[in-house]
């Protein structure tokens, strides 16, 4: 008896009429897209109504027609042309008959299982399905939005975060290697020949000076970044003290020793939004969508009563309280 007691639910579940759904889904589709009205954020059943109807909206405009009767399977030309162009994308050639009768036979044999799999309830308690529902409804409230900034957004963005667009600063010098294992005393021979390129100013040629090492005697308008990158943090903070003109050092790098001569220095300049203004807006859009979503998911929040148990080894945890409303 509980075997067929089984069998009539999920026969009955299967034979639920999937235009109501459909036409429920597709309507609050619609609130969703409009923007998030305070009418649909303050229903209390927000979170069983948006998830089921979603799935079933957004199942309904993907497959119209091919779920409109109980136990039926439409497989719509649009479909068949979509199959085909995926094929094609992947193979950079147009499916044959056989092949393209096959992708049919997956996608009915994909929709059998799928519905059989919604029937029997395989979709709850999935955390895989879980989050792929949060990722998708997460997008849907950021994409709420889509308001093309002005430029005076643009601007005020801008001068607020003129660090992230303003250019690094960059310096052109010389340098001369000194290799501390080729010298006994390399401080001495560092001031020796510091004072040997000064006292000619600066007509020395110092290519044949200094030790073999791959490094360039010249760097050109390198920027801050790129050069702890090749000679380490140390050896920047020490050259940004160094005026341009004479011949100064010994700093250290990651390499050794060093005598070196500014010969330009460029500072971070403030850039016009005309220079910039795709980056800017790029992260000006970005962060639009994340304070909305962020404002999306308090307004949410406030329908829930969230109460979190201390875990069961608590002994062997941090007794921080965690930050689940960040």
């Amino acid at each position: 008896m509980d075997g067929l007691r089984c069998q009539a639910l999920r026969r009955a579940a299967i034979a639920r009429d999937p235009d109501d759904d459909y036409r429920a889904g597709l309507h609050l589709a619609h609130l969703v897209h409009a923007g998030m009205t305070k009418r649909l954020l303050s229903e209390p059943l927000l979170h069983f109504v948006l998830i089921g109807a979603a799935l079933f909206a957004a199942h309904g405009v993907l497959t119209r027609g091919a779920a409109t009767v109980p136990g039926r399977i439409a497989v719509t030309q649009d479909q068949i042309e979509s199959m085909a162009l995926l094929f094609s994308r992947t193979w950079q050639r147009m499916p044959s008959d056989a092949e393209l009768q096959g992708l049919i036979r997956s996608h009915v044999r994909e929709e059998v299982l799928y519905r059989e799999g919604l029937a029997m309830g395989l979709e709850r308690d999935d955390p895989i399905i879980r989050r792929r529902i949060a990722q998708k409804l997460e997008f849907v409230a950021e994409s709420g939005d889509a308001a093309e900034p002005s430029d005076g957004q643009l601007q005020d963005y801008l001068d607020s975060h003129l660090a992230a667009f303003a250019g690094e600063p960059r310096i052109t010098f010389s340098q001369i290697y000194l290799d501390p294992k080729r010298h006994k005393a390399p401080s001495v021979d560092a001031e020796r020949m510091l004072d040997e390129l000064n006292s000619l100013g600066g007509s020395l040629d110092p290519e044949g000076l200094g030790d073999p090492t791959t490094l360039p005697l010249r760097f050109d308008n390198i920027t801050e970044s790129g050069l702890k990158n090749s000679l380490g943090e140390p050896f920047v903070k020490a050259l940004a003290q160094i005026s341009p003109g004479q011949w100064k050092g010994p700093i250290k790098s990651d390499y050794g020793m060093h005598l070196v001569r500014v010969l330009e220095r460029t500072e971070r300049r403030s850039p016009a939004l005309a220079d910039v203004r795709e980056s800017v807006k790029r992260d000006w859009e970005r962060t639009r969508r994340m304070e909305a979503s962020a404002g999306w998911y308090q307004n949410l929040l406030q329908h829930y009563t969230v109460t979190i148990e201390r875990p069961r080894l608590a002994g062997n945890v941090r007794d921080d309280r965690p930050k689940w409303q960040e």
